[in-house]
């Protein structure tokens, strides 16, 4: 079967799960930015970051998916939020269908990870949006405050690193 790990990754935390993928189970991982026919694949998993409410280059790289007929669709976030609270599910699958089609959004099986961040690593404009956010954060009275908001405030200008490549069996299991 033709298969592939498409990633999209801005400081190398979906990298590293799509790399950590490809060695448990064989299929090829590239990055999004070298994805020539999406079309040829019979299964495609899809990895990628989320930044500012979109999964980083799924739009981009689903969007020249013409037939989905008989093709298995995987898509996977890595987020910092908690990947388990309900909200947060809720809030990354509302911003995944925004960027696929409705086609695709049925019939791909989705997964979240979690990540993490280094902001010492960041680019000068992601400091800025997450300053911005930040503090429009810390203005959200508490009662209000969601997973995504509270994993925000308590990661602000730290490094953190949640990822837990164990996490990955499920994906693993689905491509059976």
């Amino acid at each position: 079967m033709n298969e592939i790990i498409v990633y999209g990754s801005c400081y190398g935390t979906t990298k590293k799960y799509a790399e950590e993928l490809s060695g448990k189970t064989g299929i090829e991982a590239v990055s999004c930015k070298a994805v020539n026919d999406i079309n040829r694949y019979q299964t495609i998993i899809y990895m990628g970051g989320l930044y500012a409410g979109g999964v980083e280059g799924m739009k981009k790289t689903l969007k020249n998916l013409n037939d989905i007929t008989g093709k298995k669709l995987i898509i996977a976030t890595v987020g910092l939020a908690d990947p388990t609270d309900k909200q947060n599910i809720d809030h990354i699958r509302n911003n995944i269908r925004t960027q696929v089609s409705p086609e695709i959004y049925e019939k791909a099986r989705i997964f979240h990870l979690r990540g993490g961040i280094d902001y010492s690593k960041l680019s000068l404009l992601h400091k800025t949006m997450m300053k911005l956010v930040y503090k429009k954060a810390l203005s959200v009275p508490e009662e209000e405050k969601t997973a995504e908001i509270r994993a925000m405030i308590e990661t602000y200008n730290k490094q953190v690193d949640f990822v837990d490549l164990n996490s990955l069996e499920p994906v693993i299991e689905s491509l059976v």
